[in-house]
């Protein structure tokens, strides 16, 4: 998406701008050729939809290696028996467990450069989803919950737009939204199944349901006129949302793609779960998480990255294909990262522990400048020798480049709360 020269020079800018036009070229065409309104109408919403920003994260639980992904250092003390193999971009290398993902690193980009400061598991996990240090005296939201909560601009949500994907998951909604509200808390799915208890009882039929719902309704109004606080319009809102979710269960249903596409991506739990989150933000969801896991390695490396990276790399390679080729990937952030690396020195068991000092992501889509690559370490990989970044950054990247303002503010209960955390910026070099 270019830049624009008016306003704030926000992508929010473009397309709104690109709707009003195209809803002025919808009407005139209807007024002009009676009848065919009925055609531009949905034509126009699916191609609305289609440009919406969306953010899929693939989060490789217990801290990936960065020497057996991102930044491999074959031949030193630290790199560890693998190779680096060259990529679709000129004299970019990575592991050569990710044979697949090298074809398609000329839609990606590379920051080998991360710095959070955190190795422990839970505070480094905190970091990258909030791109804040935690803290006891206040719970910021996750990263899907600002999302949501950003892209959800006329405040009416047919369908949770923060879904977390993992083996488990079962459609239960999580407090990770913070001051947010509970509306735009994760959902949790796994298995590829669409949410457990989301079909009516087989024992109520639908015009008793109907019913039901109407009485609750004119119940929960009349409760409003006189009693209406942010709990009731919480539970209106879930409730809401939870029938809406009824109604749309098929979305979450992975059974129902094609079965050459569920053989392309593997009959395995990552394999489904990226599936998913394709079929996800192809209907219009806007932030989906798939959780790969677990990479705590503190015993035999090499043998659990041979076998667990090499079960990540098919998958992934095939979703930003897709992505790419039916022209959602310049619409959807795509980001792999982790809570942190692993260190570069091999302990006794043939591990890696945890290392914060020097690690890196993956990322691509959207407004990130393909084939960039952001930072470097040094020889051996024990620190950062360019272009340092912490949480904080990334965050204001990320939604930087979902065409956000990252300095903007949420207004909640009449205060102000930045998006992102405000002594940070994002990483302009990285953002077209």
């Amino acid at each position: 998406m270019k830049p624009c020269d008016y306003a704030c020079g926000t992508a929010e800018h473009i397309l709104n701008r690109r709707r009003f036009f195209t809803t002025l070229a919808g009407a005139g065409a209807a007024a002009v050729m009676p009848g065919f309104g009925m055609f531009t109408a949905p034509a126009m919403a699916a191609e609305m939809t289609r440009q919406e920003k969306r953010m899929i994260v693939i989060n490789m639980a217990g801290g990936l290696s960065q020497l057996e992904s991102w930044d491999p250092k074959p031949g030193t003390l630290t790199g560890g028996p693998f190779r680096a193999i060259p990529t679709s971009v000129p004299g970019l290398h990575i592991s050569e467990l990710l044979p697949r993902t090298a074809k398609v690193m000329h839609q990606l980009a590379l920051i080998r450069s991360i710095n959070t400061h955190e190795d422990d598991h839970g505070k480094g996990a905190y970091v990258m989803d909030t791109g804040r240090t935690k803290s006891p005296a206040q719970e910021y939201p996750a990263l899907g919950a600002v999302v949501a909560k950003a892209s959800d601009r006329d405040g009416v949500s047919a369908l949770p737009g923060h879904i977390v994907i993992s083996p488990g998951g079962g459609g239960g909604r999580n407090a990770d939204s913070a001051y947010l509200g509970p509306k735009y808390g994760s959902v949790s799915l796994g298995g590829g199944k669409p949410p457990q208890f989301s079909e009516r009882p087989p024992g109520l039929i639908e015009d008793a349901s109907i019913c039901a719902n109407d009485i609750r309704r004119k119940v929960n109004d009349r409760f409003a006129l006189r009693r209406r606080t942010a709990q009731s319009d919480a539970y209106t809102q879930s409730y809401e949302q939870g029938l809406e979710l009824m109604r749309q269960r098929d979305v979450f249903d992975v059974s129902k793609e094609s079965q050459k596409d569920q053989e392309r991506y593997g009959s395995h739990d990552f394999g489904r779960h990226c599936l998913l989150a394709r079929r996800l933000v192809e209907r219009g969801i806007t932030y989906v998480r798939v959780t790969h896991s677990n990479y705590d390695t503190h015993c035999e490396n090499f043998n659990f990255h041979f076998e667990q990276v090499s079960e990540f790399d098919g998958p992934f390679a095939t979703l930003i294909t897709d992505l790419a080729e039916r022209g959602l990937l310049q619409h959807t952030l795509v980001v792999v990262l982790s809570e942190f690396g692993r260190t570069p020195t091999i302990n006794q068991t043939y591990g890696r522990d945890h290392w914060s000092k020097a690690w890196s992501i993956c990322l691509g889509g959207a407004r990130i400048q393909p084939g960039a690559l952001i930072g470097a370490t040094n020889a051996n990989g024990t620190e950062v020798s360019n272009r340092q970044v912490d949480g904080g950054h990334l965050f204001h990247t990320y939604l930087r480049a979902l065409g956000m303002k990252s300095t903007g503010h949420f207004t909640v209960a009449g205060q102000k709360m930045p998006m992102a955390d405000p002594a940070f910026e994002p990483i302009d070099e990285m953002i077209t």
